[in-house]
């Protein structure tokens, strides 16, 4: 397979990346964190050629990257007031949120009953994810490698799994978003990151 990088400004970017997702490929795209690779969240064949690019143990869940909090509805079952509350006030921004997982996601993405959603604070992801629809995203890495933060990098590792990156320059890199459990009556944090349990305490109140 060859890779090619374009230029997320080119006014074709958006219209190859979503050609080549709804052709059940992959894409690599900046974030507000790093550079991530997606597929569509919907296209259980697609999700799985994440883990094979990268390596990754199917055992381990992929998380849904959205355009905006409205599409939450598409991805997430029984959504809590803690969800919605914290999506309101955090998205879009480094802040995932781990909600029961809707009947139409396939296992391939999540073996649990739920899955972790996040609207990133970046003009390039967010055109695309608003185009192509919620993606299954992950660090655009082979599994136990340092993840990208440059198009360069990417390629590095990934020349040849994948078909197409979009390059939006270097991305801040640093800590992970925060991961918060919304599916019991409080929130629980699984990993900390830039929102502090404090500040999401203070949101709920």
């Amino acid at each position: 397979m060859q890779t090619i990088i374009i230029p997320a400004e080119d006014p074709q970017a958006i219209p190859r990346a979503l050609a080549v997702l709804r052709a059940g490929g992959m894409v690599a795209f900046p974030t507000d964190t790093v550079y991530g690779v997606g597929a569509l969240a919907f296209d259980a064949q697609a999700v799985g050629k994440i883990y094979i690019a990268k390596g990754r143990s199917t055992e381990k869940a992929i998380p849904i990257l959205l355009g905006d909090a409205a599409q939450l509805e598409e991805v997430a079952a029984a959504i809590t007031p803690i969800a919605r509350k914290l999506a309101a006030r955090f998205w879009p921004g480094p802040l995932t949120l781990v909600v029961p997982r809707h009947p139409s996601i396939p296992e391939a993405l999540s073996p649990l009953p739920t899955v972790g959603v996040r609207v990133p604070d970046h003009p390039v992801a967010r055109a695309l994810l608003r185009a192509a629809g919620p993606l299954a995203v992950t660090s655009a890495n082979l599994s136990g490698q340092a993840s990208p933060v440059s198009a360069g990098e990417v390629f590095a590792q990934l020349n040849g799994s994948i078909p197409l990156i979009l390059d939006g320059g270097r991305t801040p890199g640093g800590v992970p978003s925060t991961v918060v459990d919304c599916t019991g009556p409080e929130p629980v944090v699984l990993r900390a990151g830039p929102i502090t349990l404090d500040n999401v305490l203070k949101t709920l109140k």
